[in-house]
């Protein structure tokens, strides 16, 4: 399970290291593609393929799902991290996500979002808003 926040820094290589509470889930590979909001969605394999079996189930005539399709698969890659638990994260998902240097890391329970902290820094301030909470009313939490 993925929670907590933690801010790490892109080497001049384009390597992220993988906070060290996660490395195990993750050891055995990873994918990173582009996420809903101008971040990064990391998934362990196994999280991974329950997703993409979910998409592929989809029809292809719907035009909304071939287009997620495309965002979802044509953005993603797959990554083992290395002996210090780093991973190398392509330039295109640097470049789509905002990622120079800094970025934050965020558990979402069955998979992680990498943010650049410019990025999440106004998401976080828009959902930590007063407001916030009634558009969460009819979530049925």
């Amino acid at each position: 399970m993925f929670l907590g926040e933690f801010t790490h820094t892109i080497d001049n290589k384009g390597r992220l290291t993988i906070p060290a509470k996660f490395r195990g889930l993750l050891a055995a590979g990873l994918v990173v593609t582009r996420g809903l909001d101008q971040n990064l969605m990391l998934y362990p394999l196994d999280e991974w393929e329950k997703l993409a079996q979910s998409i592929s189930e989809r029809p292809l005539s719907d035009k909304d799902m071939r287009d997620f399709r495309r965002r979802v698969f044509s953005g993603a890659a797959d990554l083992t991290p290395d002996r210090q638990g780093r991973i190398l994260l392509p330039q295109y998902l640097r470049d789509f996500a905002g990622i120079d240097s800094e970025v934050v890391i965020n558990g979402m329970f069955n998979y992680l979002e990498i943010w650049s902290s410019e990025a999440w820094q106004t998401v976080r301030e828009s959902i930590e808003d007063d407001s916030a909470a009634a558009r969460w009313e009819d979530l049925g939490i």
